[in-house]
């Protein structure tokens, strides 16, 4: 399993935990939008790991601009879902499968 693969799994569950409703925004504004700018930090090298290997880079280019949008209430919420689903098979893809 390559560094990459696993970037997009603990991304997309760290991304899973910020979409929970109500508890992922508490935790955001508890800690002072903080979390947002980690995740944008965690996506950018996992962007940069993606790029390296020729895995897929769709889920982290979405996690940056969840990051970079993610303090919106409604919209941060569905970005945080959709950015979720997509690094998680992503990650779940094997390292052979390299078509998205």
């Amino acid at each position: 399993m390559s560094s990459a693969r696993i970037m997009r799994l603990v991304t997309g569950g760290f991304e899973a935990f910020l979409a929970i409703p109500f508890i992922g925004g508490l935790f955001i504004m508890a800690q002072g939008y903080v979390p947002l700018v980690v995740m944008f930090i965690l996506h950018l090298i996992t962007l940069i790991l993606s790029k390296n290997n020729n895995g897929p880079t769709v889920g982290s280019i979405l996690g940056i601009v969840t990051s970079l949008i993610g303090w919106i209430p409604f919209v941060g919420i569905t970005m945080h879902i959709i950015t979720a689903f997509t690094l998680l098979i992503t990650g779940a893809m094997s390292d052979r499968n390299r078509t998205v």
